[in-house]
């Protein structure tokens, strides 16, 4: 038989956190989160189901400096959080504008058959309102990849110092746990 003892400080109460995060930013999710006395909980593996990954993480329930290391791990998500808008709106808006311009060169498009279908048929009408038709179809795709560029490059200084931010924040916690 197997006997137990008690006694000692060996027991360990633990909270729990559970993160679901994109593929391509599990990795910095878990080393960020691991700066503040997260780490991962090897009973449960990492579930990764339609691009995102979730994993489960587990910190000393009377870790010291905790108040502290909760604030700057409020931080570090706020400032991820921002990341991942900044580099959704990079496409969104580009998409928006895009499908607007194919939607507007449809309408045309659908007057000109109009003008073409009418009787007696009107030609010239036809042909006038099927060039910004046409236009309006091949433009697209044209805008999306100007505006996603224009966006990119005015974004992607500020996204830096976001990770900047970051990796300030991670040292922080980082330091606060080794003390």
């Amino acid at each position: 038989m197997s006997e137990i003892t008690r006694g000692g400080s060996n027991f360990i109460g633990y909270e729990y956190k559970e993160v679901i995060s994109s593929n391509e930013r599990a990795s910095m999710y878990l080393d960020g989160y691991m700066n503040f006395g997260w780490l991962p909980d090897e009973n449960i593996q990492p579930s990764n189901a339609m691009g995102k990954v979730t994993f489960k993480l587990k910190r000393d329930r009377k870790i010291l400096n905790k108040t502290e290391l909760t604030r700057l791990q409020r931080h570090f998500e706020a400032c991820m959080n921002e990341i991942d808008a900044m580099e959704k709106s990079i496409t969104s808006n580009a998409a928006m504008l895009a499908i607007n311009t194919g939607i507007l060169g449809t309408a045309f498009i659908a007057g000109s058959v109009f003008a073409v279908t009418n009787d007696p048929p009107l030609i010239p009408l036809c042909i006038l309102l099927a060039i910004p038709g046409f236009t309006g179809w091949v433009l697209p795709y044209f805008v999306y990849h100007a505006i996603v560029r224009k966006r990119t490059d005015k974004l992607k200084p500020l996204i830096e110092q976001k990770y900047d931010e970051i990796y300030e924040i991670c040292e922080k916690g980082n330091k606060l746990l080794i003390n």
